[in-house]
């Protein structure tokens, strides 16, 4: 039977935790509403980014885009067996499952393209580690981005575009994104999506509406000049979107993961403070038995 210094010694340590895992969940919920207000502010830009490619890649003739510089963003060009993996993780632990569903997700894309070479770019120190410690497979790290969250800004985004570029221009014939997207405070959703070329996502997207939009304007410079000038912005725009949704994730995860740590924290807790009673009581009881018992030998 565990002694009573033991037990209190125990109650002592879970409360200490408890105490941190409360804080922890304070900071987060202090910061998710920031990051929900960063997602609402950058989705507009993004959106209206998106449409005006849109409008732009609908109305354009397909000789006119053939000359375009932009071209090769949308059209897969020249057929390689390299494929560019963006995986975006957290950079702490303590947030429940968020981290070990990403990875899944991507295990699973890299048995799907076993037989490709795989250029990763990791966002995020447990995502980075994690493909450090994978074997087997053909597989390197092209770029690592760790210690931005949960402070991911526009230049974050520019250097994971940046990076994505120099790949994607002159190895890669694909590329595929997987992050944690932010829906609500209580769960998240994990996307897997082919981020490049574009074309198949603009096809699917396109506005039939869309294709006479602009047919009364004149456009200087020239409209496939135009759509290779806001193409890379607004790749960028996508990607801090990610970020910032990943981010939100995040901290929604790790709240929801503390507030549950702290829950049964309270229940050991409860449930040492029981077992303590109960072990003074039997110690009591056993004392006064010998006590009683020593009276009556005495008597005798």
């Amino acid at each position: 039977m565990a002694s009573l210094r033991d037990i209190r010694r125990h109650i002592s340590s879970v409360k200490s935790i408890k105490q941190i895992t409360y804080a922890m969940k304070m900071v987060a919920a202090a910061r998710i509403k920031k990051a929900q207000n960063k997602i609402l502010n950058s989705r507009p830009f993004a959106d209206k980014m998106e449409e005006a490619i849109k409008n732009l890649y609908t109305e354009m003739g397909e000789e006119d885009f053939r000359h375009s510089p932009a071209f090769k963003l949308f059209e897969k060009h020249e057929e390689s067996n390299v494929s560019v993996l963006i995986v975006i993780t957290s950079d702490k632990g303590l947030c429940g499952s968020f981290n070990v569903n990403v990875l899944k997700r991507a295990v699973i894309w890299l048995k799907e393209n076993k037989d490709r070479e795989i250029k990763v770019i990791a966002v995020g120190r447990k995502g980075r580690d994690f493909f450090k410690r994978l074997k087997g497979l053909n597989l390197s790290i092209a770029y690592e981005l760790v210690g931005i969250f949960p402070k991911a800004s526009y230049a974050h985004a520019k250097l994971v575009t940046d990076n994505l570029f120099k790949l994607y221009e002159k190895e890669a014939d694909s590329v595929t994104i997987i992050y944690n997207r932010f829906k609500s405070m209580m769960s998240q959703e994990i996307i897997r999506n082919k981020f490049l070329p574009l074309k198949r996502h603009f096809m699917k997207t396109g506005d039939e509406a869309a294709k006479n939009k602009f047919s009364d304007f004149d456009f200087e410079p020239a409209k496939e000049l135009l759509l290779s000038s806001l193409l890379p912005r607004y790749i960028k725009a996508q990607i801090f979107k990610i970020l910032l949704e990943s981010q939100a994730a995040e901290l929604a995860a790790r709240m929801n993961a503390m507030e549950a740590a702290s829950g049964n924290a309270s229940d050991i807790i409860e449930d040492l403070t029981l077992k303590l009673n109960k072990t003074r009581q039997t110690m009591i009881t056993t004392e006064l038995n010998e006590i009683v018992a020593g009276a009556g030998a005495l008597e005798g």
